[in-house]
């Protein structure tokens, strides 16, 4: 076998080492071929590291366990020798891996296997754990969107019949934007580990505008534009309110995601997609139904062309600020709103006091504004973009513009009992088709690939199915045969 005897009798443990590492290939026939070196055996020195592998060795659960055990001590010396095939040093040896007071192998595998499971059931446990608290999350966050943009149309509705000055409502709620990065602040200090002042936080808000910051140059080049949109927008929404019911004017708000599609498509050069051009087109034909459902009367005409340019005017905005600022983070996008509530107060405040003076917005006294619903109005529109902005850390994006199309049928129940409208057919597939648009339009961009994948999962598993069925019949004869032989054996 080749064990190094070392001067003074007694080898090493590192040289036993060497030399069974060099185990002939042919097993020897007789245990007098190796008698030599079996002399020699009671003064090895063998390191506790191996004694401990051949310990627990499966050669040597084989030896001590079946009906006859292998009890001779020249089998043990072969299988310890790697006669028998069994080389555990050839292996990297690790003590972390193995406690010395280890059960046997038996046993240890029990507990292994126990605990590989457990850490596997605990991380699918944390998995699923994890889902369903988002999910959670998105159920809230779609309630909350859907009951804000509903609640807000509403409510607008309900103030211009005391109060008939859209503009000036655009203005007061946009106001309200200023308390974006003061509200984002808070929960900075409430939930981040490293506290920063407001000053600190500000100036890394502000990288988002490029290496110099927030300059003034940047202020009008970058921000008024999306000021402007931002009036644009709204302005537009509640003049529609005034001429045509609120269901028609929240179901078609939802084509501004075509209007997004198609804009994308055309200057950022997105992927094109079919099933988003079918849903672009559903859009356009829910419009032009939506508008023979009132037989194209003027009102109908103006506030379907108003609520339609407040979609293309919110469809720009998106695009536009990802072609020229891109993607924001949280506290980015926080000062950035915030940033459009100040432009609103320095430079729109004179347009209202301009309809004012010319008493194309006019009300004869400040006593008569309703405040309480113009202050509703605009707490409801800054929890819905809070919760628009922000939701997306808790939950799916996929949900919370599902609870913009939610916010159609609740207007369309309280227009029911609130307003003369008729739900004639034309009205009602205009509805479904643009809503249809909208979901199509919510399919990700390899809606297909998983489709193909699902289709051929369930053709799979139906064929395993089928040939289980069939399997079936033939072996349960088979297996009671193989139950009953042990009975006749006896």
């Amino acid at each position: 076998m080749g064990i190094r005897e070392f001067p003074g009798g007694a080898p090493r443990g590192k040289s036993i080492a060497v030399g069974m590492r060099r185990s002939p290939d042919v097993s020897p026939r007789r245990l007098s071929d190796i008698s030599p070196q079996l002399r020699q055996l009671k003064y090895l020195v063998v390191d506790e590291a191996i004694k401990e592998d051949l310990k627990w060795s499966r050669s040597v659960e084989d030896l001590t366990s079946g009906p006859v055990g292998l009890t001779s001590i020249e089998e043990r010396i072969l299988r310890i020798t790697g006669y028998y095939g069994y080389q555990p040093w050839a292996a990297s040896y690790k003590r972390e891996e193995r406690p010395r007071d280890s059960p046997g192998p038996v046993e240890a595998q029990a507990p292994a296997g126990a605990e590989a499971g457990g850490r596997t059931s605990h991380r699918c446990w944390r998995c699923s754990r994890a889902q369903l608290k988002k999910i959670f999350w998105g159920v809230a966050v779609v309630l909350c969107v859907c009951s804000s943009w509903a609640g807000s149309t509403q409510l607008a509705k309900l103030t211009f019949r005391k109060f008939d000055a859209p503009f000036t409502l655009t203005w007061f709620a946009t106001n309200w934007n200023f308390l974006f990065f003061p509200l984002y602040y808070v929960g900075h200090v409430c939930k981040s580990a490293e506290k920063q002042s407001v000053k600190q936080r500000y100036r890394e808000c502000c990288r988002f505008f490029g290496d110099n910051g927030l300059t003034l140059k940047v202020f009008f080049t970058k921000a008024a534009p999306f000021g402007v949109l931002w009036t644009l927008t709204n302005y537009l929404y509640l003049h529609a309110i005034k001429k045509i019911n609120t269901t028609d004017v929240s179901v078609l708000f939802c084509c501004n995601k075509a209007f997004v599609f198609l804009l994308s498509w055309i200057v950022l050069r997105d992927r094109f997609m079919g099933v988003r051009i079918v849903a672009a087109i559903l859009a356009i034909a829910g419009i032009v139904m939506m508008t023979y459902a009132d037989g194209f009367h003027s009102h109908s005409v103006i506030g379907i062309a108003l609520v339609v340019g407040s979609a293309s005017m919110s469809a720009l905005y998106k695009v536009l600020f990802k072609l020229l600022l891109g993607s924001a983070k949280f506290g980015e996008a926080a000062l950035f709103l915030s940033i459009l509530g100040v432009f609103n107060i320095l430079f729109i405040t004179c347009i209202p006091v301009i309809l004012y003076f010319t008493k194309v917005e006019y009300w004869s006294s400040f006593d008569d504004i309703p405040w309480g619903n113009l202050c509703g109005f605009s707490v409801l529109l800054l929890t819905f973009n809070i919760v628009l902005n922000f939701g997306i850390a808790v939950t799916y994006p996929t949900l919370m513009s599902v609870g913009i199309v939610l916010s159609v049928p609740v207007n369309a129940v309280v227009d029911h009992y609130t307003s003369k409208i008729v739900f004639n057919g034309v009205r009602v597939i205009a509805i479904i088709i643009i809503g249809l648009g909208f979901l199509l339009l919510l399919l990700p961009e390899e809606w297909d690939v998983w489709l193909i994948k699902l289709l051929t999962r369930l053709k799979v598993r139906k064929k395993e199915e089928t040939a289980e069925g069939a399997a079936d019949p033939g072996s349960g004869p088979q297996s009671k045969n193989r139950r009953a032989r042990p009975s006749f054996a006896r």
